[in-house]
């Protein structure tokens, strides 16, 4: 009975947090469906296009550090409940500015940019340890059950804004933004009377300095590094690398990149979230089947076997992420919102670092001389060179993952020993 009053209680506390999961997929992947027609409207240059994700980027990892040393100075629960605003706020600008003040359409997309991110980072630190925090009889998939929605909502938002512009055109794009601004308000509405664990409280951690000098908490932050990376690398890339290495029309790269790479990041978080156990193993194996499919994808010159290496790659990527913040929050359960905070920047520091790599790498090889008559003799274009080049180096985040996983594999059988868990 207590059990079920449990599960009654904190109800409306997870569907907040699976609808704000979803302004994160919102704010993180329909901006830039929109970047083409920001160049067509008000003549941005794709360099300043492009310095919007790394505004995101760089917005979250603020706040994620700013939340690892001074979590104890807020209010969380208070954090928690109003971060939908932010949302709102920010999403709203983004779509307004632009639209009432054309000649100054850039910083109205900055600023709006750097309030949403701010949302995002603060969700991103925050409902994952709410949820942690909610007793339950297998918290690992509980934790894979609210990542899997975050991957389900970038599907739904793509398909959605998709639609919108093909019937209505670029031209109604901000009508899509105020539509879309309905997640945020729903979450907002939900955390109205939901109850927040009292395990997750704003005390501040005893002594951050003993936590940074743990070897497991730089373990789990490597982890989830690599994991950022591995993910977001060709989540982000896959639709430009197969319209330049494929020649297949932008459209069907949308179709089959992002929307499949995220069809396939969701399942694996779902299937883990009612079937999985041992997070040790599947990180493992995600992190070889990741490295086998970067390195196809990159090697091949054959659509039949790139396409579904390329899909593929969210699948085996889906838990890395989640799976490394299980691992954190098992073996430093004192760390609090801290050791969330900290998981969150070294994720987002990989989640940038990943995909400027390889627009760096792309740019130096297409760019060279010697590239271009090394491309010419097998029959590519500089640019296709480099964008495999880029592609091929990509490949490093889920090798380097290897021996990481391995040992995260390897020593959690004695740690799950020494516990009496069964993850």
């Amino acid at each position: 009975m207590t059990a079920i009053h449990g599960k009654n209680k904190y109800r409306r506390t997870k569907l907040a947090c699976y609808s704000t999961n979803i302004t994160m997929a919102l704010a993180g992947n329909v901006p830039p469906l929109l970047f083409l027609t920001f160049r067509e409207t008000f003549g941005i240059s794709y360099s300043l296009l492009g310095l919007l994700v790394v505004v995101n980027f760089i917005t979250q990892l603020i706040v994620d550090l700013i939340f690892s040393f001074f979590s104890d100075k807020f209010n969380i629960p208070a954090a928690v409940k109003t971060s939908p605003v932010l949302s709102v706020l920010g999403l709203g600008i983004f779509a307004l500015w632009p639209t009432l003040s054309p000649e100054s359409a850039y910083i109205g997309l900055v600023i709006g940019t750097i309030i949403f991110s701010a949302a995002c980072g603060f969700n991103e630190v925050l409902i994952s340890p709410v949820i942690a925090a909610i007793p339950a009889k297998d918290p690992d998939r509980e934790m894979s059950k609210l990542h899997s929605i975050y991957a389900w909502g970038v599907v739904v938002m793509i398909v959605i804004s998709t639609v919108f512009l093909t019937v209505f055109g670029g031209e109604n794009w901000n009508i899509l933004i105020f539509i879309l601004l309905c997640v945020p308000a729903a979450s907002f509405f939900l955390f109205i009377g939901a109850e927040i664990p009292e395990k997750l409280s704003s005390e501040k951690v005893d002594g951050v300095g003993k936590f940074l000098k743990r070897p497991v908490l730089w373990l789990c932050f490597f982890a989830i590094f690599l994991g950022g990376a591995s993910e977001c690398t060709m989540a982000q890339w896959m639709s430009g690398f197969l319209e330049t290495s494929l020649n297949i029309p932008k459209i069907w790269g949308d179709i089959l990149g992002a929307a499949l790479f995220a069809v396939a990041l969701g399942l694996g978080r779902t299937l883990y979230s009612k079937f999985g156990k041992n997070i040790g193993r599947v990180l493992f194996f995600g992190a070889v089947g990741a490295t086998i499919c970067y390195l196809i994808a990159a090697l091949s010159d054959l659509p039949i076997l790139v396409l579904p290496a390329s899909a593929f790659t969210g699948f085996c990527v889906s838990m890395m992420w989640p799976g490394s913040l299980v691992v954190a929050s098992n073996r430093i359960a004192d760390g609090g919102v801290f050791i969330f905070a900290m998981m969150a920047a070294g994720g987002d520091l990989g989640a940038s670092v990943g995909p400027q790599l390889i627009g760096v790498i792309t740019d130096i090889i297409s760019s060279s001389d010697t590239a271009a008559t090394a491309a010419a003799t097998m029959g590519l274009t500089p640019e296709m060179l480099g964008m495999k080049a880029g592609m091929l180096t990509a490949a490093i985040f889920p090798l380097v993952a290897l021996p990481i996983y391995f040992y995260i594999m390897r020593s959690g059988k004695k740690y799950n020993a020494q516990n009496g868990s069964k993850h």
